[in-house]
């Protein structure tokens, strides 16, 4: 009787263990075959919705109207530069390269009118009213300001900034601020036909660019 019921316990045994490891086994590849349809259907939507978000993207991109002003000629284009007359050594070269860089770009110099103001504070009011006159496609603002020994170069710089940007806003009229605010003299002339440059031919190349946007793009 003992051998008897020891086979079939025995073949028992493993066959159920087997039945159940094949069901885990079977239930684990079902699973893990869901799960590999699944990411494969992920990735394949996630793909597919890339491309269409990028086709998107470029025919949006395609579309939009880019729109500049131009720097090839400057006739017929009005200009005033506001020149401050403190630091003067400074600011009439600044002047002169502005000038020069209007004619090179075929600005006439009946075009151009030079308003002097006492100091680079006096500049914002200037300039919103040339701006708010109608005679200028833009108003140039030059003047030179330079560290000392107190907080004045804070009140000065600060104000100057903040007058032109208002020139601008209010009066309709591309104000450029050409004032340079440096630490020393010797930084200030590098900087107005030295070494670095001079910022008045820049501040002059910025109105032609901002003036013919205005004039041919959003009148």
């Amino acid at each position: 009787m003992k051998s008897l019921a020891s086979p079939p316990c025995l073949r028992l045994i493993p066959t159920a263990h087997r039945q159940l490891h094949s069901r885990q086994s079977s239930s684990a590849c079902y699973i893990h075959g869901v799960s590999s349809v699944k990411k494969s259907n992920s990735l394949s939507f996630s793909s597919s919705a890339s491309e269409k978000e990028l086709r998107s993207s470029f025919v949006q991109t395609a579309a939009v109207r880019h729109v500049t002003g131009s720097l090839i000629r400057g006739e017929g284009l009005r200009f005033a530069i506001v020149v401050a007359r403190f630091n003067e050594v400074v600011t009439k070269l600044l002047l002169e390269g502005a000038i020069e860089t209007f004619k090179k770009y075929s600005v006439r110099e009946e075009d151009i009118e030079v308003i002097w103001v006492p100091g680079s504070f006096e500049i914002g009011v200037v300039a919103q009213n040339l701006g708010k006159s109608g005679k200028y496609h833009a108003v140039l603002c030059i003047g030179a300001v330079i560290r000392g020994d107190t907080t004045h170069y804070d009140a000065v710089a600060n104000s100057a900034a903040s007058g032109v940007l208002s020139a601008g806003i209010n009066s309709g009229v591309p104000c450029i601020f050409g004032v340079l605010t440096c630490e020393d003299m010797d930084q200030a002339l590098n900087r107005s036909g030295g070494k670095a440059g001079n910022k008045g031919a820049e501040t002059a190349l910025t109105a032609l660019e901002m003036a013919s946007l205005f004039e041919h793009h959003l009148k």
